[in-house]
């Protein structure tokens, strides 16, 4: 069923097929093991920016799903500003990914991008079939977004170079569950064909989950070594 308010009131001016979700990037790290993920989550956040840029040229918008971090009293902007402006852990990480005025975000409760916030809502109005999910921690709020995405019968891309975890081990875990259970895609970011994505969404009927055509969404499951 059409969306009554195809512009959700001219807040949303977007349509794409293809959506970039940043998921907790906006992140001071400022908790126990918080070094650990900042040794991957540097290079990670370097390759993200680079697939934001491109994504951007591409047309395809960019949405921030971020913890509040248990500051109910906060919103996005107080969380970035403390992220840049104090000495923590993840400023590095903050200062590569601040969101551009044209971004979306949304902020979360739980681990789920979709829980609770106004993901579902936007990703209505966008009409977007096909989520490329990036950010920290892969075997936690990527996963649970991933899950909750591939129950929505979304087209889902998470390239490898733009997840992290404390671990290689529980990385690779991660994905390898996502590759083989959620049906992910784990291309590498700068593998990562944006207009053969857009075109493959833009053929998905919107009530049917669509079966893999093209290598992008027929990778094969990697193996156990």
């Amino acid at each position: 069923m059409p969306a009554k308010n195809e512009d959700l009131h001219g807040n949303v001016p977007d349509k794409a097929e293809v959506a970039l979700l940043l998921i907790d990037v906006i992140n001071d790290l400022e908790f126990e093991e918080g070094e650990k993920l900042l040794r991957y989550a540097r290079p990670m956040a370097k390759k993200i920016a680079a697939l934001k840029k491109r994504c951007k040229q591409a047309g395809v918008p960019v949405i921030y799903a971020n913890d509040n971090f248990g500051k109910w009293q906060s919103d996005f902007n107080k969380i970035l500003e403390h992220c840049l402006e104090e000495d923590v852990r993840g400023r590095p990480i903050a200062e590569l990914l601040r969101p551009d005025e044209d971004d979306y975000f949304v902020l979360k409760p739980k681990h789920s991008g979709f829980f609770s916030t106004t993901l579902d809502t936007l990703l209505d109005y966008l009409q977007a079939k096909t989520l490329i999910l990036t950010g920290v921690a892969a075997n936690i709020c990527v996963l649970f977004t991933a899950n909750d995405a591939y129950m929505r019968d979304f087209n889902l891309v998470i390239p490898a170079d733009c997840v992290a975890s404390n671990t290689e081990e529980e990385n690779t875990h991660a994905l390898e569950l996502m590759e083989k259970v959620l049906k992910a895609d784990t291309t590498l970011s700068d593998k990562l064909n944006l207009d053969e994505l857009k075109q493959m969404a833009a053929r998905t009927p919107d009530a049917e989950k669509p079966q893999p055509e093209t290598p992008q969404f027929a990778k094969e499951f990697r193996t156990q070594n």
